[in-house]
């Protein structure tokens, strides 16, 4: 019998493996153009047939991926999409980039990886290596998706090869993209790992081996609860900075940012969103419990953050009455919907909830963003309203919950009866104005 494992590894150094993608969203678009671009032919499935049209007619909102790389991919060929598991059987590769939410009690929801794992399994041959790239808690690939692929009683790291491989996706992010950020390789077996590792460099410059697919879990997890606690740290300060009156948090964040070792700068905000940053932590503390430990600082740090849309939704409420308005006749204009700048995701964005909670205490929200046309949050549908001198002047008060880089903050500070600013948008223009409220600098 030949090796199976060699096999794979001919097909792959030479592009001839088939590589498919399961879920082609934020994650799995990207891999696909990656691939591509590698020369392989890929096959990207999606149960969503709505969405897979969209792709076909080179729609790629969704991912952030360039049309013309996505046009590019369909009309030579190499790209075939479906919404039917059986093409799984045709790949020699097959990446598992399904979403992975929480539930409303904060638990863990793979049901998506389960699902992908239960097709893949039926229709797994000898040869095959399947990649889990979807972010998920330590012992997934292990515990839950080896056993559903052990189902079809072939031999892990001999007939079939199995890694987890956690995406690395900054959206926005013109610095770093796929193929210039290192990204870590976990396989079950070390031969998973060689294989899982050959696929990744063929599109990425830097590859790092790791011992185990729980150790490349817990890796991603590292990376994105660092980036929640530090996020918490400096919301915290801000409040306390608030609180004192005489602080301005930005200024200090400034300050200690010259230190050139020792200190890494984080800036406090609205909240946090995009998928990983928010959900991470609750993945590790759902996980931490089955050992009976507790992860009661990256638990607080995540409530910390949670709780700042309640915040700023306070702060705005407190300065319509410092200057006489009342809340529940006072219109709101939010500038900025998605998560971060210049991006349209909108995925667990602190703006949609801070938007939420105004929503119970004044008369009128209304928003703004270039990127997002139309949003809906709760029951209700919200439509970008234009920034007009007229809309910035009628507005009780412009919150900027998101610092896209097209607003001219200059303008919006001079029409504005009021600015709250929750991410420093308005920097030294607004420092010293008395129309202008700062995060982390009390109304002066």
């Amino acid at each position: 019998m030949t090796d199976a494992s060699a096999v794979l590894e001919e097909k792959i150094q030479s592009t001839e493996a088939v590589v498919s993608v399961i879920g082609l969203g934020y994650v799995g678009l990207p891999l696909v153009i990656a691939l591509c671009r590698a020369e392989f032919r890929v096959v990207g499935i999606d149960i969503d047939s709505q969405h897979l049209r969209e792709i076909e007619e080179g729609d790629s909102d969704r991912s952030g991926v360039p049309r013309e790389a996505l046009v590019s991919a369909l009309s030579t060929g190499r790209l075939r999409l479906t919404d039917d598991y059986d093409a799984v059987s045709e790949a020699d590769v097959i990446n598992i980039c399904v979403p992975t939410p929480f539930t409303k009690t904060k638990d863990p929801d793979i049901s998506a990886i389960v699902r992908a794992g239960e097709e893949i399994s039926r229709r797994l041959r000898r040869g095959q290596l399947v990649i889990l790239r979807s972010t998920t808690y330590p012992e997934t690939t292990e515990k839950v998706l080896l056993p559903l692929l052990a189902r079809s009683e072939l031999k892990i790291g001999k007939d079939f090869f199995l890694a987890f491989c956690p995406e690395r996706i900054d959206p926005g992010n013109r610095t770093y993209g796929m193929g210039n950020t290192p990204t870590v390789v976990g396989g079950a077996t070390e031969r998973c790992t060689e294989l899982a590792s050959l696929l990744c460099s063929t599109f990425v410059q830097q590859v790092v081996p790791v011992s185990s697919p729980r150790t490349a879990e817990m890796t991603k997890l590292l990376e994105n609860i660092f980036r929640s606690v530090n996020i918490a740290l400096v919301n915290e300060l801000a409040r306390l900075c608030d609180r004192m009156g005489n602080i301005d948090i930005w200024e200090v964040i400034e300050a200690a940012s010259t230190k050139p070792f020792g200190f890494m700068p984080f800036y406090p905000g609205p909240g946090i969103g995009g998928h990983c940053i928010l959900v991470d932590p609750y993945y590790l503390s759902w996980k931490a419990r089955e050992y009976d430990f507790h992860v009661n600082f990256i638990e607080l740090a995540a409530e910390t953050n949670e709780g700042m849309p309640f915040y700023v939704a306070s702060q705005v409420v407190a300065a319509l009455g410092g200057r006489g308005v009342s809340a529940s006749e006072a219109s709101i204009l939010v500038l900025g919907a998605a998560f971060k700048r210049d991006v349209d995701d909108m995925r667990n964005s602190p703006a949609l909830k801070v938007m939420q909670v105004l929503e119970g205490s004044v008369k009128n929200v209304s928003y703004n963003d270039p990127y997002i046309p139309s949003l809906t949050t709760g029951d209700k549908t919200y439509h970008s309203a234009e920034l007009s001198d007229a809309v910035l002047k009628e507005a009780d008060c412009v919150l900027i919950a998101t610092d896209h880089t097209n607003y001219d903050y200059e303008r919006i500070v001079s029409l504005a009866k009021l600015v709250v600013d929750t991410r420093n948008a308005t920097g030294k223009i607004g420092r010293n104005l008395p129309n202008v409220l700062r995060l982390g600098c009390r109304l002066t």
